[in-house]
Order: C-alpha cells, then sequence, then structure tokens
C-alpha cells in the first residue's frame, strides 16, 4: 500500500495546505457561523491529517484513494461538531474521530457477517479506548474499558475479536528471493505434532526391550491375551510373565 504517492483521489499531497491553530480557530469560528467557504478552507487545511492518519492503516490491504475518503468523512464529521468553548485543539478532536470512522468502514466492510449489536459493541469499545487513551495517554486495558462501559469484559473482548480482520493462510510473512514463508507455514498442530514425537519415542523405547520383553507386550497389548495365555504360549509361569511385562513397561515410561 503506497501512501508516498502524489495523487491520492486526485489530489497532490505534496501540495497540501496547512493550517496554523490560530487560522483553524479562525475557520472553525467562520464555520459556526455558517460560512460555507470557510468549512471548504478548513477541510483542505486538514487533509494532511488525515492522510497523516489512514497510514495506520497500512496492513491490510485496502485501496489508499477508499481510506482516504473515509478518512475526509471523518474529519468533515469532526468540524461540524467541534464544539469551538472548549479548551482542545482541533487535531486532538479530530483524529479519534477519523479513526473512527475509518474503523467503521473496515468493520462494515469485514468479509465475516458480525452481528450488528456486536459491531455496535466492538465500535462504541473503540471510541471508548480513544477516549481514554487521548485522556491519560495509555492505552487502557479491557478491566478499565468494561469499567468504563459497564459491561462484561468477556463481551468487549468477543465483540473486539470479531471485528479483527482474517488473515489468509497463503499471506506471506517472509520472503527472501524466491524463498517465502507463508503464514500456514508458521502454524503448527500441536497435538499432531505432540502425537508424532511420541510415536517415535514410543518406538525406539520399544526397539530397546529384549525379544523375550517384545513378544509378551505383543501378546498382551496387540493380541489381548491374557498373563496365564502369554504363560502357556512362551513356556513360563504367570508370575514370570506379570514380572517381564512391569518391566517391560516401566522401561518404556522412563524412555518417555
Amino acid at each position: 500500500m503506497q501512501f508516498n504517492k502524489v495523487e491520492i483521489c486526485g489530489v497532490n499531497t505534496s501540495k497540501l495546505q496547512i493550517l496554523t491553530e490560530a487560522e483553524k480557530t479562525s475557520l472553525l469560528k467562520r464555520v459556526k457561523q455558517g460560512d460555507l467557504a470557510a468549512r471548504e478552507q478548513l477541510i483542505s487545511g486538514n487533509l494532511r491529517l488525515v492522510l497523516s492518519v489512514i497510514q495506520r492503516f497500512t496492513n491490510r490491504g485496502e485501496n489508499p484513494d477508499d481510506l482516504f475518503q473515509v478518512g475526509c468523512i471523518g474529519l468533515m464529521k469532526s468540524i461540524d461538531n467541534f464544539d469551538i468553548s472548549q479548551n482542545v485543539r482541533f487535531s486532538t478532536y479530530a483524529v479519534p474521530m477519523i479513526i473512527g470512522e475509518i474503523r467503521r468502514y473496515l468493520r462494515d466492510n469485514n468479509p465475516i457477517r458480525v452481528s450488528r449489536s456486536l459491531r455496535d459493541i466492538a465500535y462504541k469499545a473503540m471510541q471508548c479506548k480513544e477516549r481514554l487513551t487521548n485522556e491519560t495517554q495509555k492505552e487502557p486495558t479491557i478491566e478499565q474499558l468494561a469499567k468504563e462501559m459497564n459491561m462484561p469484559k468477556e463481551n468487549i473482548v468477543l465483540a473486539l475479536e470479531s471485528v479483527v480482520d482474517p488473515i489468509s493462510l497463503y499471506e506471506p510473512v517472509y520472503s527472501d528471493g524466491g524463498d517465502t514463508i507463508y503464514v500456514m507455514d508458521q502454524i503448527g498442530d500441536r497435538e499432531l505434532d505432540s502425537d508424532w514425537l511420541d510415536e517415535i519415542t514410543l518406538k525406539e523405547a520399544v526397539k530397546a526391550l529384549g525379544e523375550r520383553e517384545k513378544r509378551i507386550l505383543f501378546l498382551r497389548f496387540f493380541k489381548g491375551h491374557t498373563q496365564m495365555e502369554v504363560a502357556s504360549e512362551i513356556g513360563i509361569s504367570q508370575a514370570q510373565v506379570s514380572r517381564l511385562e512391569k518391566g517391560a513397561l516401566t522401561k518404556i515410561k522412563g524412555q518417555m
């Protein structure tokens, strides 16, 4: 995703206007009086802010033009809803609004369908997170979000997880020339790996046993014979079979 190109949505990003705080304040006052020209100038003068925000979403594979347009919608909402009587910088108010608008867009365009109520909780949680981060200059924990929203933390975790974009198993995570590693290469089935290793270890342990011990275990656990039947077949007493069987199992356990 390239954000350093000159043209985004037909806007020459190398020539974007930068407004001072005094200019922003003056324009905001005119906007509140219904001055549409001041509104257009304020939008134009904050496009760099939108551009900087959308760079947070570079890893989602979205079209930068689409994100830029959505970010501009968030910017316009910020301008229309900003309270000039509050002692807050416009950018401090606008950034969470722009981020929230982009996240709502990404949420609504998620290929996995999520219930409306769950998405609403996630959206409110993200707004709450942005607000608390701005207030405390530190990212809040799930417990803090739950307390602030008066909601079980399990619901918040589930909601936030539901709006995370899925990752393809064929997504490349590293490439060195022609040798590419994909997400699926980094995922191991621990249960299958464990079974495979246990099987190898068991075979090695059995291989170390004597021939009589192997024969006893084969008859007992593969053929299902009783100790008396094994004793009769190999010509020893049942007590000897019991002792040899127990010793063989102890050796295997030690190897495992």
